[in-house]
């Protein structure tokens, strides 16, 4: 009777270990911040926390990946290219909204739980801050932005990469403080209209 030879799943390269515990350590490093300890990290993962400093010098060196991962703009411009172009131009800019909003609000949960648990500013390698990075970010999420007006080109009173600058202003506009307290917060639907269609009522002229 032929023996079965049991084989062991391979293990993760360095960089690929190094990856599950960045994407399992930034949830915790957004609701603990700098409290936040290698051993609760290395339970949530699943490994021994020795684990941890195979791929990580020490806990400083964690928490600048999760900022830099934080950081990071190549996801949220796939999820923008993914948009459908077939769609009305309506329902493609509240998509990239939707997509946009969701990335600073990860960005702000980890680097705001950090600072007020009294992480000081430290450059972090590839962060993008500051720098051309961060320029060159800016301007391939204003290129993405461009891809989904190219279809109303013509009808366009600015050229798409002026308009997909202005809408890029739009959307990071509503994430900041309302600058009256009790304002009552728009919808994206609401800012949409505006963005497409002006102040005014229709018909009404300055």
């Amino acid at each position: 009777m032929e023996e079965k030879v049991r084989r062991r799943a391979p293990g993760m390269s360095p960089e690929q270990r190094r990856e599950m515990i960045i994407r399992t350590a930034l949830p915790l490093v957004a609701e603990h911040g700098m409290a936040v300890t290698t051993a609760q990290i290395a339970r949530a993962a699943g490994i021994g926390e020795a684990t941890i400093f195979r791929v990580f010098a020490d806990k400083d060196e964690l928490l600048d990946a999760c900022v830099a991962e934080a950081l990071r703009t190549d996801l949220v411009l796939a999820e923008i290219g993914a948009i459908p172009l077939d769609q009305p131009l309506p329902a493609r800019l509240a998509e990239a909204a939707a997509a946009i909003d969701a990335y600073l609000a990860r960005m702000g949960l980890v680097i705001g739980a950090l600072h007020a648990t009294g992480r000081r500013e430290r450059r972090v390698p590839g962060s993008g801050e500051p720098g051309p990075d961060r320029a060159a970010a800016m301007t391939r999420t204003c290129e993405a932005l461009a891809e989904l007006f190219e279809p109303e080109r013509d009808r366009l009173r600015l050229p798409v990469e002026q308009i997909a600058s202005l809408f890029l202003g739009f959307v990071f506009s509503r994430a900041r403080p309302a600058a009256a307290p009790d304002a009552q917060p728009l919808s994206v639907e609401e800012y949409l209209d505006v963005f497409l269609h002006g102040a005014l009522k229709e018909g009404n002229t300055a």
